[in-house]
């Protein structure tokens, strides 16, 4: 199996210049506050009120400094506001700024046909085709967009169990639940299932949802290396063999939180070594398959269908319909005992409004395409369109230099940039290409690994696809992107990497 971890690094010069440059903007940071503090540069910054000295600052002054620095300068490649439906191109409202992006102004311009290479739209959901759309259609007409009120009182309509039987049986497990918000799926329900007195094994580089969820738990969190199955084993052990702190005792549960695709690596789970440490030690295992379901596997049954092992053996499944369905929302799957558990204990099933109607039956359109249930073929091609797509796409960066990461199978493609000044102008050069891409930098990404994050989507043509590439190809050279010292080769490796993995 391929290596995920870790992933090809540039050369030494990048990371000292990348370095450099955080070292003069900050130089120039300090400089600006001091026009500012004298009177010399006008403050455009949230500021504490003279009569509220006293008062605990709403604002930490150094909290801010980065952003009002740095990120001020740069933030037009940022929140830019779309004007269409966000399928495999969009339109751009045109804005600009006066005063250094302190403060935008619309000029009345749209930028047509801009290619979309930013958006979760894995399998081209995202779609206003009228034929496709007639039942999310007939929904609205028949219940409205919205229930206003929880499943527990009057908001339970059938459409929603339809939809739960339908995850059930795409997943291959017992039941399902579903919630009307993604990121509450992972913070709400996480403090349900553990509380103090068990322990959280997380990865390095889990989402921030998994992340809330697990402070809110008031659970012990520790945290393993990404990908590392010697570091997970190595907490395993120890958490087995000491128990908890002061009092030795026995955890009352541990739960290794992992993700099926890492939406900013585009690394994918080691999920059968993970199952295996997870059964030796006695662990439970909390899954989230945010990006992988409906993008991987040969159905798009995500990461268990990639590794072909038995979903059984994953005790919470989580995903969201918000990237390959369209939609919004998010699903807990496994045993029946979880699911009708959650459905008492969990804020997001207590409390939360239910999903609406609409967006159920665009999940039940999309998951009926997908299993092939709406009598035509059409998911399918989906899926192995985005399985092309995504494989010529990385092997097609790759022959040009880049240095990306991530595994061959994930259709998330981060293209490390490095420097700051870097990433500012390739997101700007590539705009005036007409292709939109997300740029990620500090604090979201480690200092000396900021990159542009590319999500390729079945909706995406051939003739799109080589579009970005030959902009991608002539923005490299210009900007001196192109870092890898490999000499790519297309045919496949021969050894296994994972002999060679070194417990870093």
């Amino acid at each position: 199996r391929q290596l995920m971890w870790p992933f090809e690094q540039a050369p030494m010069y990048v990371a000292v210049l990348t370095y450099l440059g955080f070292g003069i903007v900050t130089l120039f940071g300090y400089l600006r506050d001091f026009l500012r503090a004298v009177g010399l540069e006008k403050c455009n910054i949230a500021q504490e009120r003279e009569k509220q000295k006293d008062f605990v600052p709403l604002y930490q002054d150094f909290e801010n400094f980065y952003t009002r620095n740095l990120y001020m300068r740069v933030r037009d490649n940022w929140n830019r506001p779309i004007c269409s439906l966000p399928g495999p191109v969009f339109d751009l409202m045109e804005r600009v700024s006066d005063d250094y992006n302190w403060t935008f102004r619309f000029t009345g311009k749209t930028i047509h046909n801009v290619i979309n290479m930013g958006s979760y739209n894995y399998l081209g959901f995202a779609e206003n085709n009228a034929d496709f759309l007639k039942t999310v259609a007939d929904k609205v007409r028949q219940y409205g967009v919205g229930v206003c009120s929880t499943r527990q009182e009057i908001g339970n309509l059938s459409i929603h169990e339809e939809l739960e039987q339908l995850v059930a049986n795409f997943l291959g497990v017992e039941s399902a639940m579903t919630y009307g918000m993604g990121f509450a799926t992972n913070s709400m329900n996480i403090p349900a299932l553990v509380g103090r007195g068990c322990l959280i094994l997380s990865d390095e580089l889990n989402h921030t949802s998994l992340i809330l969820g697990a402070r809110l738990s008031g659970a012990t969190i520790r945290v393993f290396k990404h990908n590392n199955m010697q570091s997970l084993e190595k907490m395993l052990k120890e958490a087995v063999c000491s128990g908890q702190p002061r009092t030795h005792r026995p955890w009352k549960k541990i739960l290794i939180v992992v993700e099926g695709i890492y939406s900013m690596e585009g690394s994918v789970v080691l999920l059968p070594e993970v199952i295996a440490l997870k059964k030796k030690y006695k662990a439970y295992l909390y899954l989230d398959e945010a990006h992988s379901i409906g993008a991987v596997g040969q159905t798009g049954r995500g990461v268990t269908e990639l590794f072909n092992v038995n979903p059984a053996d994953v005790d919470v499944m989580m995903g969201t319909f918000t990237k390959s369905f369209g939609a919004s929302g998010g699903y807990i799957a496994g045993k029946k005992e979880l699911v009708d558990y959650l459905r008492t204990h969990s804020h997001s099933a207590v409390y939360a409004t239910a999903m609406s109607p609409p967006a159920t039956e665009q999940i039940i359109r999309a998951m009926k395409c997908i299993m092939g249930k709406d009598g035509s073929t059409e998911g399918l091609r989906r899926i192995r369109q985005l399985a092309e797509n995504t494989k010529y796409f990385r092997s097609r960066l790759k022959e040009m230099g880049f240095i990306i990461y991530g595994n061959n199978d994930s259709p998330v493609v981060p293209v490390l940039l490095y420097m700051p000044a870097k990433v500012v102008a390739f997101a700007r050069e590539m705009l005036a290409r007409k292709i939109g891409v997300v740029v990620v930098g500090f604090p979201a990404t480690p200092i000396t690994e900021a990159r542009a994050r590319f999500c390729v989507s079945a909706a995406h043509t051939r003739d799109m696809l080589n579009q970005v590439l030959d902009c991608m190809n002539e923005v490299g050279d210009l900007l001196c992107l192109k870092f890898s010292r490999r000499k790519y080769s297309p045919q496949p490796d021969l050894c296994d990497e994972t002999d060679f993995e070194l417990d870093s």
